[in-house]
């Protein structure tokens, strides 16, 4: 049996990075596909992140890091493309000096999964990746949502799009399902408590919303981003710290391109993301710079965060909190920039 079905994870997830000029129409080409979420920040200027979709509409914008509702910005991200996207002259997207990375993902279906006790409003997912977009209306009622994904999402992040008070909820499979996240906040995990996720685990159909309102408000709109692990491709998943510069190795079965770690057990830890091309240089394959998906801040370099980037997975290279605390429980999610075997059972290396 094949150790992936993807071979080439750049058809499915892609990082690109761009200096901003404020001109209007300005394309970006070579991506691989066309995407259905972008989710963009500057790296050297104290901005929101953006995060735009297919589903909700190309000009509609929610920021990782505030509990804000949906804007509407006409020259952000102005369309998904077949080879990319364009984006406007707006500040936040493509403002002149400051550098940006923009992480983008396909989707692909946008036919309404039936079956679930809540219908989503519209979606787009792909069976292949496990990745999905669903928008739907909260009933303020325990209730299901079917995904299509034919696996069981094993993180999700939901966001309230038109209630300000709502943070995002967000569930994760090491925590567990009466357990909740916050993805705006450094706090740790909260729970357990059958509002969140109604206790009950996603299953390869559906996903369950309990009765809290960063899930579930009756006549609450709502957006959730769901991921699955796909051998090759993606992983979520968790592991304990030790506390070591010589950190805790995590198995991912590929080399990461993308990887957001959070520590769900203490408090005051941000949700660090990491990629293949921040920094643009390396000393082996220690990534030197982050970001936090919970703050405006401009990039981190600290070298108590470093991660090392392996054929296989990541190690952690430092002890800080956020990452490498002793006895610290985390979660992760990570995308490949290339599987550890390839459908050939021809193996990958690291750089």
């Amino acid at each position: 049996m094949a150790y992936t079905t993807i071979d080439d994870p750049g058809l499915f997830f892609d990082v690109n990075l761009w200096t901003g000029n404020s001109t209007t129409p300005r394309a970006f080409t070579g991506v691989g596909f066309q995407g259905d979420f972008l989710w963009i920040k500057s790296r050297n200027e104290g901005t929101d992140f953006e995060l735009n979709d297919s589903v909700r509409g190309v000009s509609k914008y929610i920021n990782s890091n505030t509990a804000i509702v949906e804007g509407t910005e006409t020259q952000g991200l102005i369309s998904f493309d077949t080879d990319g996207y364009t984006l406007g002259d707006a500040n936040y997207w493509n403002w002149t000096a400051k550098t940006f990375v923009g992480w983008c993902w396909k989707a692909g279906t946008t036919v309404v999964p039936s079956g679930g006790t809540i219908t989503p409003s519209a979606c787009s997912f792909n069976t292949t990746t496990g990745f999905g977009i669903y928008k739907y209306t909260g009933t303020g009622s325990a209730a299901t949502i079917a995904h299509g994904l034919t696996h069981a999402p094993e993180i999700m992040l939901v966001k309230s799009i038109d209630t300000t008070a709502h943070t995002w909820g967000c569930y994760n499979n090491t925590a567990g399902n009466g357990m909740m996240l916050v993805l705006n906040n450094t706090a740790a995990e909260v729970g357990p408590d059958a509002q969140y996720w109604n206790s009950t685990s996603p299953t390869t159909t559906l996903f369950s919303v309990g009765t809290d309102s960063y899930q579930n408000q009756s006549g609450t709109q709502y957006v959730a981003y769901c991921f699955s692990s796909i051998k090759g491709f993606s992983h979520c998943g968790g592991y304990t710290g030790n506390g070591n510069a010589n950190g805790t190795f995590v198995y991912c079965g590929f080399r990461p391109a993308w990887l957001m770690i959070k520590c769900n057990s203490a408090a005051g830890n941000s949700w660090n993301i990491y990629d293949h091309k921040r920094p643009t240089t390396y000393y082996g394959n220690v990534v030197t710079e982050l970001l936090e998906a919970d703050t405006s801040n401009v990039t981190l370099t600290n070298s108590s965060f470093d991660i090392d980037l392996l054929s296989n997975g990541f190690k952690c290279m430092g002890n800080e909190s956020g990452i490498n605390q002793n006895a610290a429980e985390y979660s992760y999610l990570a995308f490949a920039e290339a599987p550890f075997s390839n459908s050939n059972s021809v193996p990958c290396n690291a750089r």
